[in-house]
């Protein structure tokens, strides 16, 4: 796997030091300890409830955009609250509240009580607090001061000024500048207390180049669980080089030809097709319902020999990355696909417990006013032997796509759809022109059984995956090596 690495990186901080920022920031200011946590829960627990949680969270955020050579827009906000859920069998009671009060603690745990099945008040026992083991991938970083207001302008300034020496047919330049410092802390009815420092950055930036009065457009962008420094000089080269070559490769290209045909995969980004097209197949909560075309399928062969596809929560800095979940449960490497064998689904505690299995530290949520669903961190497909320019070789006739833009899935089907942004003609192994308009469709079972040659190259993407599902957007990781998957359906325009 490939990643960019800045030197002199933060000190890491240990699960005390994170369980005590957090207390600075969600307890203390508000009059609340432990034992304030501990009294809400057993409120809940009074009446029988299979799992509780409070979730806490403060973040801040701050974003700047730079159009037409002028930074147009800065933006800074502090949201912080805290969410309150009950669980019984599968049903979910869930308050949430932006006033973190001892009162509105007790508000929340009243009206979520009332999920239990039976209705009968009872005395619980305050469970025993256990401070919940974590990860250690990032600093506990607050990415906003890590630059002043003057260098984050610069910064911008610097990247339009590149992209636009670098070729006289870029005509326009967006960038965007994106830093949050999250932190969360979580309760559980069983005595865990876990808390998590999340800092995250993302630079991005647009181009437009323009030649005979056509118009076409190129991106790059990357960031992750760090501060402001990661996006050096070099970096900046690098993202500024891709974005004009995508925007100036359109301007050359034709339109693709449609039909069935082989399509090889360029890797890092378009992982997401991966992420899209089998990812959300395996999330716990569609395959318990029997919602997902792998649905019952663990040890079934579900993909072609070769084929090994991993969800990873624990890469360091990754922008998927977490050292906990956001129910406290410690981030796992999770083995879903091995050798082409079904091994497992992603797990949020309520599925995991309704299908007798262990969580896998994928419960996720957008904020403290959702509540947790199994959502994936950082999904790729393992490294195969294959050299990428013998897999490009080795299309008689077909599409080599190293980009991609939106794209979308039916989990019940498993079918997809994704928009190249960046594809190339290729016929008798040798790369003839630039395509547009391509689109790949195709079924994620059927696609994994296809995958014929995986190369030597997985490379994880730059750190700018946002993920979304049932109105919930988290940041998320893809990754893949170079793949050749033969029979999908290309739509084009010739």
């Amino acid at each position: 796997m490939t990643s960019h690495t800045t030197s002199a990186a933060p000190r890491r901080a240990s699960t005390a030091e994170r369980l005590d920022i957090a207390r600075a920031l969600l307890l203390a200011p508000f009059g609340l300890d432990e034992s304030h946590l501990s009294h809400a829960l057993a409120e809940i627990r009074a009446h029988r409830v299979d799992d509780a949680d409070l979730y806490f969270q403060y973040t801040r955020s701050e974003g700047w955009s730079l159009e037409e050579g002028i930074v147009k827009t800065g933006s800074f906000s502090i949201d912080q609250g805290v969410g309150v859920r009950a669980v019984s069998g599968e049903k979910t009671a869930f308050a949430y509240s932006d006033d973190i009060s001892a009162a509105a603690l007790l508000d929340a745990a009243h009206t979520v009580r009332t999920i239990s099945a039976s209705g009968k008040a009872g005395r619980a026992r305050v469970a025993t607090q256990k401070i919940a083991s974590s990860r250690n991938l990032y600093a506990a970083t607050d990415p906003i001061a890590t630059l002043d207001s003057t260098a984050k302008v610069a910064l911008l300034e610097t990247v339009e000024q590149r992209a636009r020496a670098k070729d006289p047919r870029i005509v326009q330049v967006m960038a965007g500048l994106a830093s949050e410092y999250d932190v969360v802390l979580v309760a559980r009815a069983d005595g865990t207390l876990a808390a998590d420092v999340r800092p995250l950055v993302r630079l991005s930036l647009t181009v437009i180049a323009e030649q005979k009065g056509r118009r076409e457009m190129g991106s790059a962008g990357g960031g992750g669980r760090f501060g402001l420094a990661y996006f050096d000089d070099a970096l900046i080269s690098e993202y500024v080089d891709q974005a004009v070559h995508g925007a100036l490769v359109n301007l050359d290209a034709r339109p693709a030809p449609a039909g069935e045909m082989s399509v090889v995969l360029g890797p890092g980004w378009p992982g997401i097709l991966l992420h899209e097209a089998v990812g959300h197949g395996l999330e716990g909560d569609f395959n318990r319902k029997g919602a997902s075309a792998f649905s019952g399928r663990i040890g079934e062969r579900v993909a072609a020999p070769g084929v090994t596809v991993l969800d990873d929560g624990t890469i360091a800095a990754r922008r998927g990355s977490l050292n906990i979940d956001d129910e406290g449960h410690v981030s796992q490497r999770n083995v879903l696909i091995e050798d082409g064998i079904l091994r497992g689904y992603l797990q949020d505690a309520l599925n995991a417990r309704l299908m007798g299995v262990p969580a896998t530290g994928n419960g996720r949520r957008e904020s403290y006013a959702h509540i947790p669903m199994p959502r994936m961190t950082n999904t790729y497909m393992l490294a195969g032997d294959k050299e990428p320019a013998e897999i490009v070789a080795s299309l008689e006739r077909g599409l080599y796509a190293t980009n991609f833009g939106g794209g979308q899935v039916d989990i019940t089907s498993g079918k997809f759809v994704f928009s190249a942004s960046e594809a190339y003609w290729v016929e008798k192994g040798k790369v003839l022109y630039p395509v547009k308009g391509a689109t790949i469709i195709g079924s994620g079972p059927e696609c994994l059984q296809r995958v014929r040659l995986i190369g030597n190259d997985l490379r994880l993407d730059t750190g700018v995956g946002t993920c979304g599902k049932e109105g919930q957007s988290v940041p998320v990781g893809v990754g893949q090596p170079t793949l050749r998957i033969d029979g999908l359906t290309v739509g084009g325009t010739v």
